[in-house]
């Protein structure tokens, strides 16, 4: 069985690059095509692995502004020759579904969700660009376009696997596909329980962390602990593009603290060592979240997307029903660290384990090459 993995591009740190790492450790032999790659995200993950990428790898800016080569995305994967694979596995959330396969292919998606700014953020994903009107007017006719695009490409799979519940309900709506849920994959064993009931008041912190984009809503987060005040420390990890205006935010706030990039120990300890970890966007899935479980430490999260179908109320973690930071403030000083029991969030986070993906994984795969 010769197999091929699809992904988008290798041009950041995110959910999706983790997927597909665990892909290639099932698959060694199989090689990725991708759009494009950084060198440094390859060497992290996919070191002596084959990749094979679109010319847009070799144009002037590819790598580095690879945006600006949208409107040849499409026909770049479409280019790509997957004539001697009996498997192909999209992991995708944009292009990567719409290869062109043989007809006896088994083409299987692991979808982290519909393209988001042609579908459900398109309007945001607009309204955001730092462009004059007349610009965003174009880039809109150009993306209605590209949608036409993406509802054909879904045509191309033969069988979608949902990352979560949340994904399932977009594809069913918007590429009109029946999927099957398969959670992402958390490395939980990774993560310790700790015993933090000596821990000195100082020494007590609140955790939020992800790739620092507006979408992410840390500004929620940063509004709401400087309304909290020095009774409630909170420690952000992650870089990104919103990095310079949430410090601006928090400038004088002396109980929020930036750590940027962090290795994948000192995220751990992180983790192990918090109150609880903060969620405050909708996410498709969440895998800090589960990361924070594995840790044995609860989640205060908005009420929606994965958050709302992993996180249970009470046990493993507390909701706010309102992205705003008001209803985080609410929830923060209703949270109180004894009403949760560690290792029982430890043991529910379990069920996302990277040995319960890849079985269920194979018994995908094998149940459809039968068919």
């Amino acid at each position: 069985m010769k197999v091929a993995l699809i992904h988008d591009h290798l041009a950041q740190d995110g959910g999706a690059e983790k997927v597909l790492k665990v892909f290639s450790d099932m698959f060694p032999a199989a090689p990725i095509y991708t759009l494009l790659y950084e060198k440094k995200q390859v060497d992290k993950y996919f070191k002596n692995r084959h990749i094979e990428t679109s010319i847009i790898q070799k144009l002037p800016g590819g790598i580095k502004h690879y945006q600006w080569y949208l409107m040849f995305m499409p026909l770049a994967v479409e280019f790509f020759d997957l004539s001697n694979f009996d498997v192909v596995i999209s992991d995708a959330s944009a292009f990567a579904k719409g290869v062109i396969t043989k007809p006896d292919c088994l083409h299987i998606c692991y979808c982290h969700t519909p393209t988001r700014y042609l579908w459900s953020d398109t309007h945001q994903y607009i309204n955001d660009l730092k462009y004059n009107k007349w610009f965003k007017k174009i880039i809109s006719l150009f993306l209605s376009r590209v949608r036409i695009w993406d509802r054909v490409a879904a045509d191309r799979v033969d069988f979608f696997i949902a990352n979560s519940k949340t994904v399932q309900e977009r594809i069913k709506k918007y590429y009109r596909r029946e999927s099957t849920v398969i959670y992402p994959p958390v490395e939980t064993d990774k993560y310790s329980v700790r015993d933090l009931s000596n821990q000195k008041l100082e020494e007590k912190y609140f955790l939020a962390g992800c790739r620092l984009a507006r979408y992410k809503r840390i500004d929620l987060v940063v509004e709401a602990f400087k309304k909290l005040g020095n009774d409630y420390r909170l420690k952000i990890f992650g870089d990104g593009v919103d990095a310079k205006r949430l410090k601006k935010m928090a400038a004088g706030a002396t109980n929020i603290e930036f750590l940027g990039r962090v290795s994948e120990e000192e995220k751990i300890k992180l983790f192990e060592n918090a109150q609880a970890f903060i969620n405050p966007q909708e996410e498709d899935f969440g895998i800090t979240v589960i990361e924070s479980m594995a840790a044995g430490r609860p989640v205060i999260a908005y009420r929606s997307g994965g958050a709302s179908e992993t996180v249970l109320e009470g046990k493993t973690g507390l909701f706010f029903n309102e992205q705003t930071a008001e209803s985080l403030v609410m929830a923060v000083k209703e949270f109180k660290n004894e009403n949760f029991k560690p290792q029982e969030i430890k043991d529910y986070a379990n069920q996302f384990s990277l040995d319960n993906f890849k079985q269920r994984i194979n018994e995908f795969i094998m149940t459809h090459l039968k068919k």
